[in-house]
C-alpha cells in the first residue's frame, strides 16, 4: 500500500528584522552591516591635510629667511647711488605723509560711525541747486580721505539727500578738508598759494559736477547697497573696523605711490622728465594720468607732488585735484557702491572737469 504525503504549505511569515525583534537584548548587535556614522566625514574633514599650506606667518618667515641669507648682495645693491637716492625719496615721502594719513583715517571713521544719520538731511536745503555748494563746503569741515567719502556719499543718498549734493560732497571732502590742506601747506612751504589753489580748484570741480548731475543725471544710474557698511555692529567695533580697513588700504596705496615717485625720480632719465615738464600741456596730462594710476590717499599725495620738482605748479595742482576725485581704487569703490553704469559715466566726466578746473585755477592763482 502506497503512502502519500502532502507537501507542507508555504509559510508567509518572515523572520523579524534584528532591530525590530522585541525579544532581542538591548546590547545585541544587528546581523545587518551597520551604516556608516554621519559624523565620520566631519571627523575626517577635521584631520589636517598633508603638504604645505601658505599663510601670512609662513610667507613672512620665508621672506625674512631670504633677506638674512642674501644680506650681502642686498647690502651691496642698496649702497649703489641710484638705490640711495631711491631710498631717500621713498622714506621722506612715507615719513612725512603717514601722520596725516592716520589722523585723517581716525577722524573719518569717527564721523562715519558717530555722526547721527539725520544730521546731513537737516543741514542741507531741499533745493538741489542750493544744496550742491553747501554740501561741497561741508567737505571743508568734515575731514576724511576718498576711501571714506564713497560710503559716506552712499549713506547720504540712502538718508534722503539729493544725489547732486552727495556727489559734491563725494568730490570735495577728500580734497579740501583741514587735514589735506594742512598736509599741502607742509609739503609746499615755499608756495602757500598752492593751498588756496587746491581748495578753490577742487571746490569748483565738485560744484560743477553736482550741478551737472541736476541737469543730466538720472536716478536709475545709481545702485545703492541695501545696508550700511557696519550695520549690526557696536559703535566701537564699527569704528575700529573702519580704521583698520582704511589704514591697511590707504597705507598700501601710500607705499605704492611713494615707491613709484621714488622710482620716477631715481630711474627715469632726467631728459625725459625735463621734456615732459617743459611742455605745459604734456606736463599737466602726464601728472593727471599719474594721479589716476598711483591712487595715493589725499592726505599723502601733496608730498608725492612736491617731490616732482621738475614740473610746474599748475601741473602739480592738476595732480592734486585729479587724484582725490578719480583714480583706480576710487573707480572700483564707486562701481561697487553706486553701480558700474554710474562709474562708467562719472569717471570720464570727473577726469576732464578736474583737469579743466586745475588749469583755470592755476592760471588765476599760480
Amino acid at each position: 500500500m502506497a503512502i502519500t504525503t502532502e507537501p507542507a504549505a508555504p509559510t508567509t511569515e518572515t523572520p523579524p528584522e534584528p532591530h525590530l525583534n522585541p525579544h532581542a537584548k538591548p546590547d545585541a548587535k544587528p546581523d545587518a552591516p551597520a551604516k556608516e556614522s554621519p559624523a565620520a566625514p566631519a571627523e575626517e574633514a577635521k584631520e589636517p591635510k598633508d603638504g604645505w599650506q601658505f599663510n601670512s606667518p609662513l610667507v613672512l618667515t620665508m621672506v625674512l629667511l631670504v633677506v638674512v641669507l642674501a644680506q650681502g648682495p642686498i647690502r651691496q645693491a642698496l649702497s649703489a647711488p641710484v638705490m640711495q637716492s631711491w631710498m631717500t625719496v621713498f622714506v621722506a615721502v612715507v615719513v612725512q605723509a603717514l601722520p596725516f594719513l592716520v589722523l585723517g583715517v581716525l577722524l573719518s571713521a569717527g564721523i562715519a560711525v558717530f555722526v547721527p544719520a539725520t544730521f546731513f538731511t537737516r543741514a542741507l536745503p531741499k533745493n538741489p541747486v542750493l544744496a550742491v555748494p553747501i554740501a561741497g563746503m561741508a567737505g571743508a569741515i568734515l575731514p576724511g580721505c576718498e576711501c571714506a567719502s564713497v560710503p559716506v556719499a552712499g549713506a547720504l543718498v540712502r538718508r534722503g539727500v539729493t544725489p547732486a549734493a552727495a556727489i559734491a560732497f563725494l568730490l570735495s571732502a577728500p580734497a579740501i578738508n583741514p587735514i589735506v590742506l594742512t598736509a599741502t601747506a607742509v609739503a609746499f612751504p615755499r608756495n602757500p598759494e598752492m593751498v588756496l589753489a587746491r581748495f578753490a580748484g577742487s571746490l569748483l570741480v565738485a560744484c560743477v559736477m553736482g550741478w551737472l548731475w541736476t541737469r543730466i543725471g538720472r536716478t536709475d544710474w545709481l545702485r545703492l547697497p541695501a545696508h550700511e557698511p557696519h550695520e549690526g555692529e557696536t559703535k566701537g567695533a564699527a569704528f575700529w573696523g573702519s580704521v583698520r580697513h582704511d589704514v591697511m588700504q590707504a597705507g598700501g596705496f601710500l607705499v605704492l605711490g611713494a615707491m613709484s615717485a621714488a622710482t620716477l625720480k631715481a630711474v627715469a632719465p632726467a631728459s625725459w622728465l625735463r621734456t615732459a615738464a617743459d611742455n605745459p600741456v604734456v606736463a599737466i596730462l602726464a601728472l593727471s594720468i599719474l594721479a589716476v594710476l598711483l591712487s595715493i590717499c589725499s592726505e599723502a599725495d601733496a608730498f608725492v607732488a612736491a617731490s616732482l620738482t621738475q614740473f610746474s605748479l599748475t601741473a602739480k595742482l592738476a595732480f592734486l585735484v585729479v587724484g582725490p576725485m578719480i583714480d583706480l581704487k576710487l573707480f572700483a569703490m564707486q562701481a561697487g557702491t553706486f553701480g558700474r553704469g554710474f562709474a562708467m559715466r562719472f569717471a570720464p566726466a570727473t577726469f576732464v572737469l578736474a583737469i579743466a578746473g586745475a588749469v583755470v585755477t592755476g592760471a588765476v592763482l599760480l
